[in-house]
């Protein structure tokens, strides 16, 4: 079954279940999903029992949710929709990287394949959005970096590889002080009373990040 035959309500499951695991090893839990799909977790418990007929995903009660191999292929095409708009907004359009993920959700529901196809063909077939999240192929394959919260880091050379779009505020507050995806700076000692992370980058600029900031970006050793 095409991802396009499928409601919007399943797009949004198979997607929203894509995004709880696809930076962390902890299970898909009913709570978490209906957290973040906004509904009640009866809600959800009835969406996922009908998911699970229509062999998209594996759960026991009171168990983890999983995506089962048509899950994950629809909810690939799904990610991919999203993320492609996400970078067609900012390059092509104007958008503020702060500003697309609201849009791109809306948008993703109406898109066609082949739109999402002229998209990427446009944009030169990206591998991440702005955010620097990885684009699946139209084939399914995802190339993650090799990554670590920032928060978890010791000192020494990082560059960020992404930064979660779940904080508009933190984005906007990143831009101002120049920190994108990409960007390469030093962690300094960090102040374990305080929970501050320090950053120092090349051009002598100093910024300080709170704990729950250093949560959402993902940074790479550079040796």
């Amino acid at each position: 079954m095409s991802v396009s035959e499928l409601t919007v309500a399943t797009q949004d499951y198979l997607k929203a279940i894509w995004s709880l695991q696809e930076w962390t090893d902890k299970p898909v839990t009913l709570t978490a999903l209906s957290r973040r799909v906004a509904v009640a977790k009866s809600t959800a418990s009835d969406a996922i029992k009908k998911l699970a007929e229509a062999g998209l995903v594996a759960h026991n009660p009171y168990g983890a949710i999983e995506l089962t191999n048509e899950g994950t292929k629809n909810a690939l095409a799904m990610v991919r929709r999203h993320r492609i708009l996400e970078l067609y907004l900012v390059e092509e359009l104007g958008y503020q990287w702060d500003q697309v993920d609201a849009e791109a959700e809306k948008l993703e529901h109406a898109v066609s394949d082949f739109l999402i196809e002229k998209m990427d063909e446009k944009l030169g077939h990206p591998t991440r959005d702005p955010h620097g999240d990885p684009i699946p192929s139209s084939t399914g394959k995802i190339n993650k970096p090799d990554a670590l919260p920032l928060c978890e880091a010791k000192t020494g050379s990082y560059r960020v590889e992404r930064i979660s779009d779940f904080d508009p505020g933190l984005l906007r507050y990143l831009d101002s002080n120049g920190i994108d995806v990409l960007s390469s700076f030093e962690l300094l000692e960090t102040n374990p009373y305080s929970g501050s992370f320090d950053l120092l980058f090349k051009d002598g600029r100093k910024v300080e990040l709170s704990e729950k900031a250093a949560n959402y970006l993902w940074v790479s050793k550079i040796n």
